[in-house]
Parts: C-alpha cells; sequence; structure tokens
C-alpha cells in the first residue's frame, strides 16, 4: 500500500512538473506577439518615434502618430466631452509580414489589410471624444488640431483590449490603425 501511494505520489509530481514546463504557443499568443512587435516597429521609426502619447486612463500604454497635414498653429483641439466632425478610416492587418493584398498558394489574391470603420459618401463623421471609440483613438483626438490629418497607430491595450470586437471580426490583441482628418468642432 505505501509503495502504491509512492507511486501515485510520484506520477503527480511528474504530470505538475510536466504541465509548468509545457511551453506551447498558441494560435492567440502568436497573434498578440506579432501585434505588439508591429507596433513597436512602428514606434521606433523615425517618422512617429517622437510622436508619442501617452495613456490618460494610468495604462502603461502609448499611442504613436505620424503627422500627414499639419493645422494652422492657432487652431482650436478638442475637450474630452466635445463632439468632433472627422473623415477618417480605421483599418488592421491579418498577417504583418504581408502587404496590403498578397497572391495566395492557388493564385487567388488575399486581401490583408481589413477597414473596419471609414466616413462613408465623402460626408465627415460625428465622433463622441468621450464614448463610443477606441481609448487610442479618443487619446490622439484630444491632441489634435482642427485641420491636422494623422495616421494614428493604437495597440491592443488601447484598442478592442483582448477581447477583441466580434462584430467587426477584430481579434483580441489587435494593432489598429487609423487615418483621421480632424475636420471640426461641434458647437
Amino acid at each position: 500500500m505505501k509503495l502504491l501511494l509512492n507511486i501515485l505520489l510520484s506520477l503527480c509530481f511528474l504530470a505538475s512538473f510536466t504541465a509548468c514546463g509545457d511551453q506551447t504557443v498558441t494560435f492567440d499568443d502568436q497573434w498578440k506577439l506579432d501585434n505588439e512587435k508591429q507596433f513597436e516597429k512602428i514606434a521606433s521609426d523615425p517618422a512617429y518615434k517622437d510622436n508619442k502619447i501617452t495613456a490618460l486612463s494610468g495604462k502603461d500604454a502609448y499611442i504613436v502618430y505620424k503627422s500627414i497635414e499639419k493645422a494652422d498653429d492657432d487652431s482650436p483641439r478638442p475637450a474630452f466631452t466635445d463632439y468632433v466632425k472627422v473623415y477618417y478610416t480605421g483599418w488592421y492587418k491579418f498577417d504583418w509580414s504581408q502587404g496590403d493584398t498578397y497572391p495566395g498558394d492557388d493564385g487567388d489574391t488575399f486581401t490583408n489589410k481589413r477597414e473596419f470603420v471609414y466616413s462613408r459618401d465623402n460626408i465627415p463623421s460625428t465622433l463622441a471624444v468621450s464614448s463610443g471609440i477606441v481609448e487610442g483613438l479618443s487619446l490622439a483626438l484630444q491632441h489634435m488640431k482642427v485641420g491636422d490629418k494623422w495616421e494614428i497607430w493604437v495597440p491592443w491595450s488601447l484598442g478592442y483590449g483582448s477581447n477583441g470586437y466580434t462584430s467587426l471580426n477584430i481579434r483580441g490583441y489587435t494593432t489598429l490603425v487609423y487615418v483621421v482628418e480632424l475636420v471640426k468642432i461641434v458647437e
């Protein structure tokens, strides 16, 4: 009986030791790593490097942006409680190692860059700076001036987080990119 107990305890110990050493990388883990790697690559690019805005929520996170068009120095900035009119497009990629489109093994062309939100019919969209948009976009809008047009990179922690946004087919841990032109602050 004592021998059987020792064998059973040894097997339990061995099983727990083996489970602790399992370093299997899942598809979700790889997705997260690829998205974080791409964000850090962009953040270190000279066009974005000095354009970091740290999260206001106390998170240890930041967005990066590149100015496409610069507003006049005296142009106003929206406050957190404002509504704004913007032209914007939001996108992400399924595979950061590929271009916007790429050929498949069977000759088909795959679309890698997925737009998930955009202004329709060349009419500016009205957004509440404080709600209904991801934290990273809200943060950027508060630092933009009317007339600015930026390309904004948002890490997953300031985007749709670890859960993603199912109805838009955005998986958790996805890096988001927005191109935003701030047209006006709604009075």
